[in-house]
């Protein structure tokens, strides 16, 4: 039996075989992806049925489980470090990151040189995982909406977490493609013989995801009344999170205003140490990060980034542990060089370090010809005995809530005395004076473009965004000498085998 996903619907070439359980035995089988120790019965894996699942409490939170597993179902897709990763894929598309590896897969992403011929389909890793997830989340939604052995509080609470990631899952689509064709009934998800259908416009696909975040929000707990157990699971304060970012991507600067002021009203702060968010201690902090995967050195989800950027001369001082060291991502000279020398947040950009534990002469990158400095984002795990690293994966935090409300309150009023205030928080922990005043809304824009950068450079996949909002992502490969950069590549190609299935129903990007 042959069983594909067309058009974001299961399809298959047997009668024979449920439809629905075919997803169940995946799901059920997978590894659960948080660390939730609830007790749950075993089943035998060749016992699922469609009368012996989604029967008990318990088969509900494996489907919740077993969606979460989308997220970095291996350590090294979508918020992995890897090619295939959100952060790398838009780090190297910027001015953020070059790969001195300089393989078939990082030249073009380099140059935004984009094609349905990109080398090793990275183009194409976001719409493969993630639109049979949004599948998944509409499956689990209905049949957990059926069940009447579950509490109703419950059910409630993992509906919510399932239309979260839904949302979440959507949006990831909506900013690399544009609308996608997606379903959110249940019955059509399940319907064998439903017909491919087009993709949604833009504002279809903003509508929808937030319709599912503004659902989610009613039933989700906030992060502060969350169980630690459940740390990295969606949260009211995530959701809203979700709402800003979606907003931000669409300009609708008055709905960025209203939902950055619901997450002030939400009880965070910038913690006081910038390099403190990225190390291993901070594990489930949650006074500035509002949403994060809690990684495992030792298991899924783990964190590779480290295994991607420390050179092989490397020597750790702090932890003398023998550390994987591929030595492949660099931060431009041009770009580094843009920091303030007093700048705390360059202090994760590794330029001179120690080669041994018993050589004290620093190895200078620059004067060794290097091609950039080392984006050590994320500190060493002391714990770790392997190239994974326990670090939480940090995707938002507060200080974005900060700078994307001061930027929406440039773009409606100009800079005013709050939106420098705003901007200050953040340098002051960076320990620098606040930005000029007497700024033009434009020169305020242009100064928000730098600190954007000096504050998330390689993490959540946001100087992309943020660039491509501002107009500026194809102009600054130009500007690195791409002759490749055309003003479609903003949005990815949509796989050409989904548009085949389909019949030609679903349409290609422009461009391509």
């Amino acid at each position: 039996m042959k069983t594909t996903i067309i058009n974001n619907q299961i399809t298959k070439n047997t009668k024979s075989t449920s439809l629905l359980y075919l997803k169940v035995l995946a799901l059920a089988t997978a590894t659960t992806f948080f660390s939730c120790e609830e007790n749950l019965d075993e089943l035998p894996r060749d016992k699922f049925a469609e009368t012996n699942f989604f029967t008990k409490p318990e088969h509900a939170l494996l489907a919740v489980n077993a969606t979460y597993r989308y997220l970095s179902p291996d350590g090294s897709t979508i918020w992995g470090a890897a090619y295939t990763g959100i952060v790398a894929q838009s780090s190297a598309s910027t001015d953020e990151m070059v790969v001195s590896w300089g393989d078939a897969v990082w030249i073009p992403f380099n140059q935004v040189n984009y094609s349905e011929a990109f080398p090793s389909g990275a183009l194409y890793v976001f719409y493969n995982t993630l639109m049979p997830a949004i599948t998944t989340c509409t499956i689990n939604i209905g049949k957990i909406e059926e069940m009447t052995t579950i509490d109703e509080a419950q059910k409630k609470s993992y509906i919510a977490q399932l239309k979260a990631l839904r949302a979440h899952y959507t949006w990831i689509l909506y900013n690399h493609y544009g609308g996608v064709p997606i379903r959110v009934d249940y019955k059509e998800a399940t319907n064998i013989n439903a017909v491919p259908i087009p993709r949604l416009t833009n504002e279809q696909t903003a509508v929808q995801i937030e319709k599912d975040y503004k659902d989610a929000i009613v039933d989700l707990p906030t992060l502060a009344a969350q169980p630690g157990a459940d740390y990295g699971r969606f949260t009211k304060d995530a959701a809203q999170m979700g709402l800003m970012k979606l907003y931000l991507h669409d300009k609708k600067w008055n709905d960025v205003i209203a939902t950055a002021r619901t997450i002030m009203g939400m009880g965070h702060n910038l913690q006081t140490n910038y390099s403190d968010l990225f190390a291993y201690t901070n594990k489930g902090n949650k006074q500035e990060i509002l949403f994060a995967l809690s990684a495992k050195f030792n298991s899924t989800p783990t964190n590779i980034w480290l295994a991607h950027v420390l050179p092989g001369n490397y020597y750790d001082v702090k932890t003398g542990l023998g550390l994987t060291q591929w030595g492949g991502y660099k931060m431009p000279w041009t770009t580094y060089d843009k920091f303030d020398k007093n700048d705390k947040r360059s202090e994760r950009l590794l330029t001179k370090w120690r080669t041994s534990a018993t050589n004290t002469t620093l190895f200078d990158a620059r004067a060794n010809n290097y091609i950039g400095a080392i984006p050590m984002k994320y500190d060493v795990d002391p714990t770790s005995t392997g190239y994974g690293q326990g670090n939480d994966i940090v995707i938002w935090r507060y200080a974005d809530v900060l700078l994307s409300l001061a930027e929406a309150i440039n773009e409606t009023s100009g800079p005013t005395t709050e939106a420098y205030d705003l901007v200050g928080q953040v340098r002051k922990r960076a320990g620098l004076d606040n930005i000029p005043t007497g700024l033009s809304k434009d020169e305020f824009r242009n100064k928000l473009m730098d600190e954007r950068l000096f504050e998330f450079w390689c993490e959540g996949g946001i100087r992309r965004e943020d660039l491509i909002r501002w107009g500026k992502y194809i102009q600054f490969a130009k500007d690195r000498g791409s002759a490749f950069a055309k003003d479609e590549f903003v949005l990815y190609p949509i796989p050409r085998t989904a548009i085949n299935a389909s019949g030609g129903v679903i349409k290609q990007n422009p461009g391509y």
